[in-house]
């Protein structure tokens, strides 16, 4: 099983693929280079002994009889009649038959080709054999025959099992290096491996990958795994904080309500039945209100988006300042045509959470404008209320966070508007953060989204 496991991991189909190309590559060049090697030897020899029958044949053409037939590099020389006769041969062939009996075509006057033959002491061997035809030498209609021992490597395998030996002995030095080079390489995603199994098992999020010391795409997907455990952690403590925070707010109207309830069926006739429903009622809005934001949250948190469109920032402020009722004067201060990419009904909620913050705690007055800057839309709300202090600006937009008694539930509120507005603001790939007001009083909120070319509809 373990065996059959290596061979689809990763390191053993790299190895098997590494293999087989070795082999097809190694296959093709042993069958070129026995062919090469064979043609080769083959076409040397045939060219040997084709001389040595040529300069024979011009000996028997002189018309003056000889008794033996000179060597020169090829000692086996015969001149044979039509009728199987011998009438001439070299010293090594004396008292042996005739070399060959092959005899070229009418048309032609030369045979190339291989003779065998079992020779005492020696066994069966076989030879290259050569022959020109002579059909007005002294001797008559002769054949003139020139051989020489056929290599070791044309009579037998020898060469192709040399030569895959050989390739067996890559193919070994292939496999073993890549097996080898590909473990190491894959060492690092098998220590990430066991790293995350172990923080699965302990559930320990704050640990944290070990990252390389080389620069290279490992370290990179270390950093890359340590970015999604950070991101895993937060999102974790978002949840239980969300979790503890909302029970404790949800406490809190819950109780106030089962109380009133509680006393007005204890005694009837203590309260007037009509401030004890407005009473209820005022708890049961405050409850939904808690429960829509929360809804609002895990959506977001969710990643769930609408088709975005084009929207005119302008347009959006002008129709929510006018939907709302508010406590206050608004100012508006809009350019035209400026637009954005996005969810309309979530970039409402976000003006909409703005406006109500600063309605909630300005003094007399709230300003929107809206402008440019660069490839940016910018948006911003500011009121003439106490203002936000520097050091305590991020943390308005931590949910259910109440800077003081001036920003409590008291002044209405979840403490979940402002954590909503950032959160849209980043899903649409803006940003939210509150600045310093020019007038040195009141809080001064800026969003900022990327601008679009396209026209809204």
């Amino acid at each position: 099983m373990a065996s059959a496991r290596s061979l689809r991991s990763i390191q053993g189909r790299a190895t098997l693929a590494a293999l087989v190309l070795t082999a097809v590559v190694l296959g093709i060049g042993v069958l070129t280079m026995s062919l090469g090697v064979r043609t080769k030897v083959q076409n040397e020899i045939i060219e040997t002994v084709a001389k040595a029958a040529r300069q024979t044949y011009e000996v028997v053409s002189k018309g003056s009889p000889v008794d033996a037939l000179p060597t020169n590099g090829v000692d086996r020389l015969q001149v044979i009649t039509r009728d199987g006769r011998i009438v001439l041969s070299s010293p090594a062939l004396k008292g042996h038959p005739p070399i060959s009996d092959m005899w070229p075509a009418p048309d032609d006057s030369r045979v190339d080709g291989t003779s065998c033959t079992t020779i005492a002491g020696q066994g069966r061997r076989c030879f290259v054999v050569v022959g020109f035809q002579n059909r007005r030498s002294p001797y008559g209609d002769v054949m003139i025959y020139a051989a020489a021992p056929e290599p070791p490597m044309l009579a037998g395998h020898a060469l192709e099992i040399a030569l895959g030996a050989f390739s067996l002995l890559i193919l070994t030095l292939v496999g073993w290096g890549t097996w080898q080079v590909v473990g190491r390489t894959l060492a690092p995603v098998r220590r990430i491996r066991a790293e995350m199994a172990e923080i699965t098992g302990t559930a320990d999020l704050s640990r944290r990958m070990t990252v390389p010391e080389r620069d290279d795409e490992m370290a990179e997907l270390t950093r890359a795994v340590n970015a999604t455990l950070d991101r895993l952690e937060q999102t974790t403590e978002n949840q239980r904080r969300l979790a503890s925070d909302a029970s404790h707010e949800l406490r809190t109207p819950l109780t106030g309500l089962r109380t009133k309830i509680e006393l007005a069926l204890h005694d009837p006739e203590a309260e007037d039945p009509s401030q004890t429903m407005r009473s209820v009622l005022t708890d049961a809005e405050r409850l939904q209100a808690i429960v829509d934001d929360l809804l609002m949250l895990a959506r977001l948190d969710a990643g769930a988006q609408d088709l975005p469109e084009t929207i005119d920032l302008a347009g959006l402020v002008t129709g929510e300042v006018c939907r709302r009722s508010a406590r206050h004067e608004v100012v508006m201060r809009l350019k035209p045509e400026v637009t954005v990419r996005g969810n309309r009904l979530q970039l409402a909620r976000l003006l909409t959470n703005l406006l109500a913050n600063a309605d909630r705690h300005a003094a007399s007055e709230v300003e929107v404008s809206v402008d440019t800057e660069g490839d940016e839309a910018v948006l911003e709300i500011t009121d003439d209320g106490l203002g936000i202090p520097a050091d305590q600006r991020e943390r308005i937009f931590q949910r259910f966070t109440r800077l003081d008694s001036a920003r409590s539930r008291d002044a209405g509120g979840t403490g979940l508007g402002l954590p909503i507005a950032r959160d849209i603001a980043h899903a649409h790939r803006g940003k939210l953060y509150a600045a310093d007001n020019a007038n040195g009083r009141g809080a001064r909120l800026v969003l900022r989204l990327p601008l679009s070319t396209t026209v809204p509809i």
